[in-house]
């Protein structure tokens, strides 16, 4: 499916679904990574899916962000039906992927590494960067903007150092303001606190919170350190063996009988 086919839906709001991915089916050979998943994302809210390694989390962000085609099923994208579409044309309906492993350009500054997420720098264009008049004003204006986002994200204070000299939890921070760069407003996260000390983690939740409630942000996450990302989610799903298990408030889900067996090992 090609961006020229996007249909014009009527604009999402809060606390409707803005992602859906329905009946998801998707094989390794013999290996059945998902079975029929569904999860419906809402506008304005963050989503956490939880589970066991190996229960199909990262196969269900990776076929969503369009990095793996699914076998059956469908995802929908603010209504426009966007399965097995290219990554780089869901990224430029506002749906973004981050990693588990942030992958920053690391000799470039901290702002140089927003500017670069920019799709509206005019001065990429071959014809514009011959003429300054045409790409100067673009610029300025990139540079203003990616100012603005690293201070939103706390990073305000290092915009000029290396990328390589951020910590694991400031590379977190990069991943959710290049993500802002890019215009997106809806993020999947892979394990944003992994590796991370518990209080910058607790830094990037309360971001994510903030960026939710005022921004009407949209954050699908998968995260394993449920004592700190519980308290900061709407939703929740929990999966194992490639198939959603229990859904409803956070709290529900982590006391659920199913839960506790497959996930928490009681």
């Amino acid at each position: 499916m090609s961006q020229e086919h996007v249909s014009s839906s009527p604009p999402i709001k809060i606390g409707e679904k803005i992602l859906l991915a329905e009946n998801i089916k998707k094989s390794f050979g013999g290996l059945v990574a998902l079975d029929g998943v569904t999860v419906g994302i809402r506008k304005g809210e963050i989503t956490i899916i939880i589970g066991p390694n190996g229960s199909g989390k990262t196969t269900l962000l990776n076929v969503v962000s369009g990095f793996l085609k699914c076998d059956l099923g469908r995802v929908l994208y603010k209504g426009n039906d966007i399965t097995n579409m290219p990554p780089h044309k869901i990224n430029e309906l506002g749906l973004v992927r981050t990693f588990q492993i942030p992958q920053p350009f690391s000799n470039l500054t901290v702002l140089e590494n927003l500017l670069v997420a920019s799709r509206e720098s005019k001065g990429l264009k071959v014809l514009n960067a011959m003429k300054k008049s045409k790409w100067i004003e673009y610029e300025e204006r990139d540079v203003e903007r990616a100012t603005q986002i690293l201070n939103i994200v706390n990073l305000g204070k290092v915009a000029d150092q290396p990328a390589s000299k951020l910590s694991g939890g400031q590379l977190k921070l990069l991943e959710i303001g290049r993500a802002l760069m890019n215009g997106a407003d809806t993020v999947l996260m892979d394990e944003p606190a992994a590796g991370v000390a518990p209080s910058l983690a607790h830094e990037i939740f309360s971001l994510l919170r903030r960026l939710a409630r005022e921004k009407e942000m949209t954050f699908l996450i998968i995260e394993h350190r449920l004592e700190i990302a519980m308290g900061y989610v709407d939703y929740a799903y929990a999966m194992a063996k490639g198939r959603v298990v229990a859904q409803g408030k956070p709290e529900e889900v982590v006391n659920s009988p199913i839960v506790i067996e497959t996930y928490l090992g009681g």
